[in-house]
């Protein structure tokens, strides 16, 4: 794993009535053990809540976590939040307990990556750099 050059700033939420957050505090220690500079909003906020606290904390990704089946409303909630704020450009990743056949559907509501229990930390980590390099460089920061 490549040690980031400046600490990326990402945001990891509990959108709903979900109060399992292990693996949510897991992914934040992990990001952070790499390099990134975390904001963990803690459980049960609403979509608006994710997406005020990521604007307001100008992260580059939001990683939502999801063990209540109910990821299919809330996670595309807080992309419809970040863009009636007239944000487009934060990558949202979302992880969980996530039936492959919700996938697709999450994807086109416009999630970057879904990823499910047993996926390496490794791969999420990445995925999480790489969401961060396309947000920078979609400004013309190659932070």
């Amino acid at each position: 794993m490549e040690k980031i050059n400046r600490p990326y700033r990402v945001l990891v939420g509990k959108p709903g009535l979900d109060g399992h957050d292990r693996g949510a505090k897991f992914i934040a220690r992990a990001l952070r053990d790499e390099g990134f500079e975390v904001i963990y909003t803690g459980i049960r906020r609403t979509p608006d809540e994710i997406a005020a606290a990521a604007i307001q904390e100008d992260v580059a990704a939001i990683g939502l976590s999801s063990l209540s089946g109910a990821h299919l409303k809330l996670f595309p909630e807080v992309v419809k939040a970040l863009e009636r704020r007239g944000v487009t450009d934060i990558p949202v990743i979302g992880g969980g307990v996530i039936p492959e056949d919700d996938i697709p559907t999450l994807i086109a509501a416009g999630l970057t990556e879904i990823f499910t229990p047993g996926t390496p930390a490794d791969t999420i980590i990445n995925a999480f750099a790489e969401a961060c390099r396309k947000h920078f460089a979609a400004q013309g920061d190659n932070h």
